[in-house]
């Protein structure tokens, strides 16, 4: 009985061997041998990541789409398929813990509680939340915001933010959650939110969308610091690397300028306006250096 049971558990372990090892094939295993890169993106994070006329598009995406060009190169395949699988800012984060996707690609924040999850690679923006509200408002900072309602954007870094602020300041704020930022923007011109609070530059372009950009602005100090980047598997280090070179190489080469132009200095779909933000201070010096590591 003793034998048997040694034999039992010497099966359980080689099966669960045999299962940690396919786990752990990695990104370019799976290309190699025909499979599909899987890149998630957003709907509606202009100009980062969001969808027109069927299409993902926006500054996130053709970065993603140079990194999938170089995994191409890298695993020697003449063709590799690329599937597109949208994706919240509430479930993002498991559709690449899981596997069911290889790159998000969005307005994604890097931070030390998701790096327990996934990896990042060099962040391709850097921002800060601040407060969205009616041209005619008479908010100008969070603490206006005392007593009134509050929208923000499930499973983001800045709603977690202003819930803690919230709590500490007792400033009796009702935070609502939105399950996207399309739907964030509409509580407010609906009356339902007194503001939405997300990235500064996402309330950009999200205002720069609408019917009349006029009617809405943007207001407040910077309430937190979010460097954005893409997300990756956290144990895949020969993917990795691979993305962070790709990325690092845009950046030392000048040929993410012309990206960024693109869809931070142009007009761009689908309202056709210019968002008209240049790189900023922090941005251009955080890419003379460029590196993944970030302290927050």
């Amino acid at each position: 009985m003793e034998i048997m049971r040694q034999l039992k558990a010497a099966g359980v372990a080689l099966v669960l061997c045999c299962a940690g090892l396919a786990q752990a094939a990695g990104v370019l295993e799976r290309v190699r041998a025909g499979g599909a890169l899987v890149i998630a993106h957003r709907e509606s994070s202009v100009p980062f990541s969001y969808v027109y006329n069927g299409k993902a598009m926006g500054y996130a995406m053709d970065l993603c789409q140079r990194m999938a060009e170089a995994v191409r190169k890298k695993a020697g395949t003449k063709e590799m398929p690329v599937q597109f699988l949208a994706v919240t800012s509430a479930n993002r984060l498991e559709m690449v813990k899981t596997g069911r996707a290889d790159m998000e690609c969005g307005s994604t924040t890097n931070n030390a509680e998701r790096r327990k999850d996934v990896a990042f690679t060099i962040p391709h923006f850097i921002t800060g939340a601040r407060l969205l509200v009616p041209a005619t408002s008479a908010v100008t900072r969070l603490e206006d915001m005392e007593g009134k309602r509050l929208v923000s954007t499930k499973g983001t870094t800045v709603l977690k933010a202003i819930d803690e602020a919230n709590r500490e300041r007792l400033m009796r704020i009702q935070v609502i959650e939105a399950p996207d930022h399309e739907a964030a923007v509409a509580m407010l011109e609906k009356g339902q939110a007194e503001a939405f609070v997300m990235d500064e530059v996402l309330l950009y372009g999200l205002a720069a969308s609408r019917p009349d950009p006029r009617a809405l602005k943007v207001v407040g100090r910077l309430l937190t610091t979010e460097p954005l980047a893409i997300m990756l598997p956290r144990n895949d280090p020969e993917f990795k690397k691979l993305v962070d070179d790709e990325m690092r190489r845009l950046i030392v080469s000048g040929e993410i300028q012309a990206i960024y132009d693109k869809w931070f200095l142009q007009p761009i779909a689908p309202s056709q306006r210019a968002l008209s933000l240049p790189v900023s201070y922090l941005l251009r010096e955080f890419w003379k250096y460029p590196t993944d590591q970030v302290p927050f």
